[in-house]
């Protein structure tokens, strides 16, 4: 922040409200945060000290008039010097006793608003601890009539040391100190002085339980107390510039004792913390202002058990928030569908809740009974069953898709398909309620599969009666045109028949012929031949007659000449000669 803003404000009703700006700031800052609120009369130089805290000259509204600057309380966010993720919250308040106002109660409530909000509490005053001092601290002894610690019982009920361990530590300033720190010839801290002034007439603090006295009050409410006394800066003159002058300009004593008191304040207040230890952040800050302010305009008593409540419904319910988140994110990252099993969702589930778990624990404050992580849970167990429902409408819409991929639907587009495609769509439904791990969605992702497909079977079974239909009509056709094409073909093969009697018969009239002529043929040859053997016979009869003739014939010649031969032989023999003998 650049400067401080009003977080509490006074409405022209006379009434607190928290503003908004201020809220927002706050829900901003997730840090724990320190508190430091200071109180006191008007006019004391409060905001000076709270501009110092912040490390700056200027920023909470100084004032060197009667009239009193700051109204209502205001607040300045800063990142804690000393303490890594820190921030440190000043709270300057309205001052007390402003005559202009007239509304003691809203002094009252001022006081105890500082007192709950912050983890310590500078009160500032002029001068010395006297007893108009203390009596200006009346406030305190007011405290147990506008805080409650515990929502029941009567607030008188409850002992001071309720009290205690929910209020801040105390720090008293006094400004403008000219007094000596000697007591008894010796001398003494800041401390010592404070705790001398708060002593009883007795002589110690009272312990029998609270009174009137702001003696007995501070004592009781505040156990861890401080105090720090300061020199006048500058002259009276320079008081109204003193936000302009330069730590050189102002008086070396108080330049010191404001840098002891910042130190302290830095390096001792404590991060604010509500019942339970828990530390509070910037929003959770934020949420304390507005259930108590809400508190008072509603006539209640601000309550600090009622606080803690609220806070830890706010807080609880963010850690609800917040871990519920994370176990969707990492639910997300590590179920990767559509490969995710239903065992690999299990173990996933299993790590992403023991995270989850281990976020609300760490970010949790006072679940009693487990209200708060029973949520957590309803809302986990909601998401499993969700996100075990989309794995397996995943996993069973692939499988359906995978094993409706292996049919050959065209295939099915005949007369008798329509059969053929309910046994393989039955045979698919049983392979599908056959594979394991399909999850709790198994049979409403199978009828709404097989709903949406049941247009497709519908047509198949249109095609196929379509078809059939178309098929019947062809048969009887083909049917018919079978019986006219037999009738033809008996027909063609009786003409066939009766053409090839009639060429059978004409080839057995040329076969009897051709054999007639062949017979013929062979009687003539033979005949033929018998006259020529005839012949030949009769050639050779008469070769051999005139052969035989021829023979005789030789042989008479033969024996003529033989016998002429020998009638010669004789002829010659005989002495005679006879004439020669002329043969043929």
């Amino acid at each position: 922040m650049d400067g401080p803003v009003c977080l509490i404000e006074n409405t022209n009703e006379g009434a607190l409200q928290v503003n908004q700006e201020a809220l927002n700031i706050l829900s901003s800052i997730k840090q724990p945060v320190v508190v430091v609120a200071i109180v006191g009369m008007y006019r004391t130089g409060k905001s000076y000290l709270m501009n110092r805290l912040a490390g700056k000259r200027t920023g909470f509204s100084l004032g060197s008039t009667v009239q009193s600057e700051t109204k209502g309380i205001w607040m300045w966010c800063v990142p804690h010097p000393c303490r890594e993720n820190h921030t440190l919250v000043l709270l300057d308040t309205e001052g007390l006793g402003d005559v202009e106002k007239g509304d003691k109660r809203n002094d009252t409530w001022i006081f105890a608003l500082a007192v709950l909000l912050s983890s310590t509490l500078v009160y500032n005053s002029m001068g010395t601890i006297n007893n108009e001092a203390l009596m200006s601290l009346h406030y305190v002894t007011e405290l147990t009539e506008h805080i409650k610690v515990k929502s029941s019982g009567e607030k008188d009920e409850e002992p001071s040391s309720e009290y205690m361990h929910f209020f801040p530590s105390f720090v008293w300033t006094l400004r403008d100190f000219t007094l000596e720190l000697e007591l008894n010839g010796r001398t003494i801290t800041a401390d010592e002085y404070l705790e001398n002034a708060l002593k009883t007439k007795a002589g110690k603090p009272s312990q029998t339980g609270l009174r009137d006295d702001p003696r007995d009050c501070i004592c009781q409410f505040f156990p861890t107390r401080k105090c720090f006394v300061f020199d006048r800066p500058v002259a009276k003159s320079k008081l109204k510039i003193i936000d302009q002058l330069l730590d050189t300009d102002l008086d070396p004593d108080f330049i010191q004792q404001a840098t002891d008191f910042c130190s302290y304040i830095i390096s001792h207040s404590s991060e604010k913390v509500i019942a339970g230890g828990l530390a509070v952040t910037g929003s959770m800050l934020g949420n304390l202002a507005v259930t108590y302010v809400d508190a008072i305009r509603s006539g209640r008593i601000p309550c600090l058990e009622n606080a803690v409540l609220t806070l830890s419904q706010i807080k609880n319910s963010a850690a609800v928030e917040k871990s519920h988140a994370l176990y969707r994110q990492l639910l997300g990252e590590r179920v990767k569908l559509p490969t995710a099993t239903e065992e690999e969702l299990s173990s996933a589930h299993e790590g992403c809740l023991k995270e989850a778990l281990q976020l609300f624990m760490n970010s949790s404050f006072k679940d009693e009974n487990h209200v708060y992580q029973n949520k957590l849970m309803e809302y986990v167990k909601k998401d499993y069953e969700r996100k075990c429902q989309e794995v397996s409408e995943t996993r069973c819409t692939a499988l359906l898709q995978q094993l409706w991929a292996t049919l050959d639907l065209q295939s099915y587009t005949r007369p008798g398909g329509y059969a053929d495609y309910r046994v393989q769509l039955d045979s698919i439904i049983q392979q599908y309620r056959d594979t394991l791990g399909k999850g709790t969605q198994a049979e409403h992702i199978l009828e709404a599969f097989l709903q949406e497909k049941d247009d497709q079977g519908t047509s198949i079974l249109t095609i196929d009666r379509n078809l059939t239909e178309q098929e019947d009509r062809l048969r009887e056709e083909r049917a018919r045109a079978e019986m006219e094409k037999q009738k033809a073909e008996m027909a063609r093969r009786e003409q066939e028949a009766t053409a090839q009697r009639l060429a059978e018969m004409e080839r057995a009239h040329q076969e009897k012929e051709r054999l007639l002529k062949e017979k013929m043929e062979r009687d003539r040859i033979a005949a033929q031949e018998e006259h020529e053997r005839q012949v030949q016979r009769n050639l050779e009869e008469q070769r051999a007659r005139i052969e035989r003739e021829l023979q005789e014939r030789e042989r008479a010649k033969q024996l003529q000449i033989e016998q002429l031969h020998a009638i010669l032989g004789n002829h010659s023999g005989g002495g005679g000669g006879g004439g020669d003998c002329v043969l043929f």
